[in-house]
């Protein structure tokens, strides 16, 4: 598409290697000349994917970017592969991503009821940290001209809390990815966080307050909606994780609604909340792998989400490429209503 540039914010959602959706949601716009990226804010595995990419794009462009993109999900990838956590062989045979009949995923969850990870993980290993070293260049990300908004949640309080560009660290990007259940609480400055879906999936406010972008483009991996009840043990688990890594969400989206009602269109912050047009790129497909899936790493599957990402992105700007700039895609009455 051929137009003036448009300064956006993007605002991505935590799903483990379901963010390699996101992966692929990111590097289509990246090919739009015509896309600026103002800010980004990102939880768990969108953290990691806005920070690879401010990083990349501090670097060299969006082609450094989309080059840093890659190459942090194929070193994912090529971690998962020495893992205990795959796939059976009734699950490959079946076609099916999830980790459900997994004897080492299983046997895991069953740990995890029983023993905390600081029976089962002491040392707080985590394939990650080396990754993200390889990946991130921190003292080139603190000066990126792209705005980075990183949450995590404070185990103490149960209150979120955001980290920007110059604060970031390996320590909190996994800090915003921490699952109390698989990983030791992340210490950073005397203080433990868990993951920071629990507070904010994630967290829109600071796009809007601390970017001069007027339109926020959301990224959605987790469904809001099931029309089936669950039923299996699985299926419930999968709708519990659903339900909460959402309702910090839903809980912000409120709370925007109600300023844009209120808020004075004329000048300053209220002119912010006024003027703030939000966009969605989501897909159905995810809806269709449980719970479990989102610990499969394997590069097929991480492939398969790229596509996919890709596919959406691309089904995003053809429909609404021209509304961005102009008025929201996504009514937040609509998220609200589905939230």
């Amino acid at each position: 598409m051929d137009r003036s540039p448009v300064l956006i914010d993007l605002a991505l959602q935590g799903g483990g290697s379901h963010g390699a959706f996101t992966w692929g949601v990111l590097d289509r716009l990246l090919d739009e000349p015509w896309f600026q990226i103002a800010g980004i804010s990102g939880t768990s595995a969108g953290a990691m994917n806005a920070a690879v990419l401010v990083d990349g794009w501090a670097a060299g462009g969006a082609d450094g970017a989309r080059a840093a993109l890659d190459k942090y999900w194929r070193s994912v990838s090529r971690a998962a592969a020495f893992s205990p956590l795959q796939r059976s062989p009734l699950d490959r045979i079946l076609g099916r991503w999830s980790l459900d009949t997994s004897p080492a995923y299983l046997f895991t969850d069953l740990m995890s009821r029983v023993l905390s990870p600081y029976d089962l993980n002491p040392l707080g290993f985590n394939p990650l940290r080396d990754i993200l070293a390889d990946s991130i260049d921190f003292g080139r990300l603190a000066r990126a001209p792209i705005r980075l908004f990183v949450t995590a949640t404070r185990v103490r309080t149960g209150r979120g809390r955001i980290f920007r560009n110059a604060e970031i660290t390996a320590d909190v990007l996994l800090a915003s990815a921490c699952l109390p259940t698989m990983f030791p609480a992340i210490e950073i400055d005397g203080e433990p966080y868990w993951d920071g879906g629990y507070v904010g999936n994630p967290t829109i406010t600071p796009l809007v307050r601390e970017t001069d972008a007027q339109d926020t483009v959301f990224v959605q991996i987790n469904p809001t909606e099931r029309a089936e009840l669950p039923r299996s043990a699985a299926e419930i688990l999968n709708r519990l994780n659903e339900i909460s890594f959402n309702s910090a969400l839903a809980k912000e989206l409120r709370m925007i609604a109600l300023l844009r009602q209120v808020a004075d269109p004329g000048t300053g912050e209220g002119a912010r909340w006024a003027q703030m047009k939000t966009h969605r790129i989501k897909s159905d497909l995810l809806a269709a792998f449980g719970a479990s899936s989102k610990l499969n790493a394997e590069w097929a599957f991480v492939a398969k989400l790229r596509d996919e990402g890709r596919r959406a992105a691309g089904a995003f700007i053809d429909a609404h490429g021209a509304d961005l700039g102009a008025r929201s895609t996504a009514d937040l009455d609509i998220l609200l209503a589905e939230c």
